[in-house]
């Protein structure tokens, strides 16, 4: 069970509102299970929502962000408005613990075929504000 690093009591309830989970991807380390804590938790869950595919989780089949169906798509602004609304909706839909402020895509200024999916997001239990890049690989590469 990870420990709180947090000084202040008051902060303790609000952190353990994030929760604790098994850490993304999962691998033993020293055959123990590693564990991620906190805002490093959602982190890791926004990262599991965008890599699942709907369908994938039989008991959830509506569950995740649905990107593979854009990786034969051309690297185009009709392509990245389309990303992201799905990745908002995807977002908001699976994960209860934020609130999303700014989905954008854009293409990365070397690699054709890459897309940079910026999120901007606010934790609702801390107040705590993060903007994270993921990823995302076309393989078409003719704009």
């Amino acid at each position: 069970m990870a420990n709180s690093t947090s000084s202040g009591a008051s902060t303790t309830p609000t952190k353990a509102f994030l929760g604790v989970g098994w850490a993304f991807p999962v691998k033993p380390v020293g055959g123990k299970l590693q564990y991620s804590a906190y805002e490093d938790d959602v982190e890791q869950a926004i990262q599991i929502i965008l890599l699942t595919e709907r369908g994938e989780r039989p008991m959830l089949p509506d569950f995740g962000g649905g990107l593979r169906s854009y990786v034969f798509e051309p690297n185009s602004p009709a392509t990245h408005r389309a990303i992201e609304k799905i990745v908002q909706s995807a977002l908001i839909d699976w994960e209860p613990r934020i609130d999303v402020n700014r989905v954008e895509v854009t293409p990365d200024a070397v690699q054709p075929n890459l897309l940079l999916i910026h999120v901007d997001y606010l934790v609702r239990a801390t107040n705590s504000f993060y903007n994270r890049v993921y990823p995302f690989y076309l393989l078409e590469s003719r704009p």
